[in-house]
């Protein structure tokens, strides 16, 4: 069973570790594909959250965005194949920061095809971040069962 974990795990963050590589590799001075690609993103996420919070988001580096996104993905990739919770929590800091920005589909009409693609990423993402979460849980929940059972001693008899 050990195993088929560990092989659940590798594949799982295989998506991520892949990503990382990419992202790293086309990074150049400028951040590369990656950082053009989330500029835009970001300032209509921007604009959508000031419009509807009143708050405005700090100007970001899209490069240092890039290179942020890069070692969450890598470190926690490589932490999550062997079974850390830092790794899981890391990936999920990732997806819960990257995916209402990347796929912005509340930016278009429900009739458009942009819609449907960008919705349908959002809902993969969000499966990911599921797939973390129960991850942590299930963590979790064997940590303190194993507590709760070491607690249970047997009372003596004099």
């Amino acid at each position: 069973m050990e195993f088929a974990s560990f092989v659940g795990r590798v594949l799982f963050v295989s998506v991520f570790i892949l990503s990382a590589w990419q992202e790293f590799n086309d990074f150049g001075t400028e951040g590369g594909r990656a950082a053009r690609a989330w500029r835009p993103k970001y300032n209509a996420f921007a604009s959508h959250f000031t419009s509807h919070t009143g708050l405005q988001l700090p100007p970001v580096d899209m490069k240092h965005l890039v290179a942020a996104a890069i070692a969450l993905k890598g470190l926690g990739g490589v932490l999550f194949i062997f079974g850390s919770s830092l790794g899981a929590y890391l990936l999920l800091l990732h997806q819960a920061i990257s995916t209402p920005i990347l796929y912005d589909f509340y930016n278009y009409d429900a009739d458009r095809k942009e819609f449907g693609l960008l919705f349908t990423k959002f809902t993969q993402n969000l499966a990911l971040l599921g797939a973390l979460l129960l991850f942590i849980g299930m963590k979790n929940s064997r940590k303190h069962g194993r507590q709760a059972r070491k607690k249970s001693t047997k009372a003596k008899t004099n």
